[in-house]
């Protein structure tokens, strides 16, 4: 892989006062790669994903995007989160065409016309003069999604975005952003606690968790944060949800769940499950005591 292109996180560590959230964090993704991250509760997915953000700085190591450190937020990072971040006065076609707008990128006419065109990929051409509370939840997200990407940003970043949801709505939004990432070919960095929505939706699957062990023991003053534990090579989802039911499915979220969500199953650190091509280690003297590299 090109080292100057896609996302790399090196050797990041993230603090709140005493308080290790990450710990020693590595991770490379490439563009166009559908990437979806599990975890349990109080493990730093959302903090990672502010970190990709900019809203948050690394207390240690650096985050880059196609060869540059990444600093504030910026359009080159698009967000999406599970709450719709529509304007209740804006009608949908003003919503998608605001970012142009504000940022005088194109005249009034130009960004209309350009919101129309997302608009038109969403399905939602017909709906571009209503306002978000005259759409259902699907369409409000189907709405923020071409916010977003009207911006045309190098990575889009989803933060739990079906999550409010109803089964059936979320199902069908799952099967609609399978098909606009095929048709975009953007990079995608989905966080989801559905581990059945992470498996069928991404290329690779990453489990970040707190439940491990290394060389620096497991006694009280042991201030440890939440590692990469697992990074699976996923083949790409067909259009199709018959797959959530086939034993080999079920079996891969048997794997996760073990890996990242038990207490008491606790990997040491030089046996993670990472086996993608692209997934890299850099374990400290500390926590493996060899001073060894893990590819």
């Amino acid at each position: 892989m090109d080292l100057e292109n896609g996302l790399i996180v090196e050797d990041v560590y993230k603090s709140y006062g005493t308080k290790v959230v990450l710990d020693n964090l590595d991770l490379r993704v490439r563009n166009g790669e559908f990437c979806t991250l599990v975890g349990p509760s109080g493990c730093g997915k959302s903090t990672l994903l502010r970190l990709i953000l900019g809203e948050e700085q690394p207390s240690a190591g650096r985050i880059s995007l196609n060869g540059k450190l990444l600093g504030p937020p910026s359009v080159q990072r698009g967000i999406v989160f599970q709450r719709y971040s529509l304007f209740p006065h804006l009608s949908v076609a003003d919503n998608v065409s605001l970012g142009l707008r504000l940022g005088n990128r194109v005249s009034a006419k130009e960004a209309r016309a350009e919101a129309m065109q997302y608009l038109e990929r969403m399905r939602l051409a017909e709906h571009a003069g209503k306002y978000p509370h005259q759409l259902s939840g699907g369409m409000q997200q189907r709405v923020a999604i071409a916010q977003s990407l009207i911006m045309k940003p190098e990575i889009l970043l989803m933060d739990e975005p079906f999550g409010a949801l109803d089964p059936d709505t979320r199902e069908d939004m799952q099967l609609f952003l399978l098909e606009l990432w095929e048709q975009e070919q953007m990079t995608l960095f989905f966080v989801t606690h559905d581990l059945g929505e992470a498996a069928f939706l991404g290329t690779r699957l990453l489990v970040l968790s707190q439940y491990y062990t290394d060389d620096r023991g497991d006694g009280d003053g042991i201030n440890r944060g939440a590692k990469i534990v697992a990074d699976h090579q996923l083949p790409r989802s067909p259009f199709g949800t018959g797959e959530k039911f086939s034993q080999g499915f079920g079996q891969l979220i048997d794997q996760i769940r073990e890996e990242g969500f038990d207490p008491a199953y606790r990997q040491h650190a030089r046996d993670f499950n990472l086996k993608h091509p692209d997934a890299f280690q850099t374990l400290t003297e500390m926590e493996l005591r060899r001073g060894r590299e893990s590819p």
